[in-house]
């Protein structure tokens, strides 16, 4: 009997911890800000997606993503999208838009890892014909 009341309360203990486990995605307290780039030339208002709980690149089927915003410049900063509210975890950042300076659609991404609980990150997203 006491050792089912130690497996009990070991059961608890570990249902309680998992639990109260975070996955990315919203309900955070964290930020980031996407500057999407083509040869560090800002590319203004590209449409930047998330993934949330992403590695890798999830492709470029963009029903797959999470949200989208466009990269639009607040004064004083390069066009940008924002991204708030997010959790601790791994995201993966696709980027879409037109380099009027080639006249071509240029795409690309990256993989993120936010570490703390709350803060702002700053990252370019680079993008290529």
């Amino acid at each position: 009997m006491k050792n089912l009341i130690i497996v009990f309360f070991a059961l608890i203990t570990f249902s309680v911890s998992f639990s109260s486990c975070t996955k990315p995605g919203l309900g955070g307290e964290a930020s980031i800000l996407a500057y999407p780039k083509h040869h560090d030339d800002p590319i203004p208002n590209a449409t930047i997606y998330i993934k949330y709980d992403a590695k890798e690149f999830p492709g470029t089927d963009l029903s797959v993503y999470d949200d989208a915003a466009v990269a639009t410049a607040d004064p004083g900063k390069d066009p940008h999208a924002h991204f708030s509210n997010l959790e601790k975890g791994d995201y993966y950042l696709y980027g879409v838009g037109f380099d009027s300076s080639i006249n071509d659609i240029v795409t690309g991404g990256i993989p993120l890892e936010i570490t703390e609980k709350s803060g702002e990150i700053e990252i370019v997203v680079p993008v290529t014909e």
